[in-house]
């Protein structure tokens, strides 16, 4: 089976920034880069680095997760509150066509490509929930802030690292992931992610409460 036909990145940012009447240098204004870098985003000549990614997502009140849906509806709506198991099951029945799982074959998952060599891939979702279940891939080199700088976004971060290594800033503390190694904050401390080794960083990542009222 082959994965869901996801829209480019920047074509749902876009979608998401007009349903809210945004301009693109007010948006550029509040998330704090240049309007121009926005317009490459959208018009998808460059990539969100994780950090911007979730700048935009906050300043525009959607969650990261909404911007693997395919459908226009949910690349703009904002998402609930965290949902019960009843508001899961009846989002199941209401739109069954936007179940992701129970299983996730390999060949099924929804990718998102960003800057500066991270590659995200969703392993689930239950609609209605506000949860981020990721494979998540930092090539060489790669950094979840192409300026080096810090990153704060709602939510608590789970990570457990299967192959590679990963330096972890948190705060003012720095740590090395190494396979097997496991992480868990509040996704609100400062931190940015970078993979300083000659091999790909892989790991799975879990984030919960992402969504923004």
């Amino acid at each position: 089976m082959s994965p869901p036909a996801v829209p480019p990145v920047g074509a749902r940012i876009r979608r998401a920034r007009l349903a809210r009447g945004l301009g693109l240098r007010a948006l550029a204004r509040e998330v704090g880069v240049s309007a121009s870098l926005v317009s490459q985003i959208e018009t998808g000549k460059s990539q969100p680095s994780v950090s911007t990614l979730y700048a935009i997502t906050t300043v525009l009140g959607i969650s990261v997760e909404a911007l693997f849906d395919a459908g226009e509806s949910e690349a703009v709506a904002p998402v609930a509150a965290a949902g019960t198991v009843p508001h899961a099951l009846a989002a199941f029945a209401a739109d069954p066509g936007r179940r992701i799982g129970p299983l996730v074959g390999r060949a099924e998952r929804e990718t998102l490509e960003l800057d500066s060599g991270v590659v995200w891939e969703r392993l689930g979702h239950v609609p209605g929930t506000d949860v981020g279940f990721l494979l998540v891939t930092y090539r060489p080199g790669g950094s979840s802030s192409t300026s080096g700088g810090l990153m704060r976004h709602a939510g608590t971060e789970y990570g457990y690292l299967t192959s590679g290594e990963l330096v972890l800033t948190l705060g003012f503390e720095e740590h090395t992931l190494r396979p097997g190694d496991a992480v868990c904050f509040e996704s609100t401390t400062p931190h940015r992610y970078r993979n300083d080794g000659t091999e790909p960083a892989v790991g799975v990542w879990y984030v919960a409460g992402q969504s923004v009222q």
